[in-house]
């Protein structure tokens, strides 16, 4: 974990950040999960983590990024969480860009984009309305490769288990 003050430019932190995520990723493919993984960093130090997992916690909401940002506020004993900033593998969906939002993060750092559900452009971006009363900054991509793959091989695990399992 590196301090604020270290010698790292953004986008090398950006990527040593995102490596920590893709960890937390590989935890939720382990329990059967989509391989989502989350961190909220403050002040240049990893203060939360979380993973996907809805379907082990029977929570639609248990997503990686609630996840992390349930831990982070317990850790600050606030739901606000100014001065920090959230890390995960995939575009966040409309919930966890809410709770993004009313969490007051200053910076959410996504790899994958979501063509399905992505509330950061990929359908429609909750961080671009005028209305809202808290605007955090954004940037997308980030490993967006690695993160993509990962979630692509889990799919492709999924389905032919699913093949081998039909023709038995």
């Amino acid at each position: 974990m590196h301090n604020s003050g270290d010698p790292l430019d953004t986008s090398a932190r950006d990527i040593l950040f995102m490596q920590q995520a893709l960890s937390q990723a590989h935890n939720a493919w382990a329990l059967g999960e989509v391989p989502v993984g989350a961190l909220v960093v403050k002040d240049g130090v990893v203060i939360a983590t979380g993973f996907n997992q809805p379907i082990g916690q029977h929570d639609p909401t248990a997503h990686a990024e609630i996840m992390a940002l349930r831990a982070a506020a317990t850790l600050l004993g606030n739901y606000r969480l100014p001065g920090c900033e959230l890390y995960v593998t995939l575009e966040p969906c409309v919930m966890c860009a809410g709770a993004m939002m009313h969490a007051r993060l200053a910076r959410v750092v996504y790899g994958a984009s979501d063509p399905k559900t992505g509330a950061c452009g990929s359908v429609l971006n909750l961080f671009e309305q005028e209305k809202l009363n808290h605007h955090t900054v954004l940037s997308g991509g980030v490993l967006a490769e690695e993160c993509g793959t990962l979630l692509k091989q889990f799919f492709a695990e999924r389905r032919l288990a699913l093949a081998q399992q039909k023709s038995v």
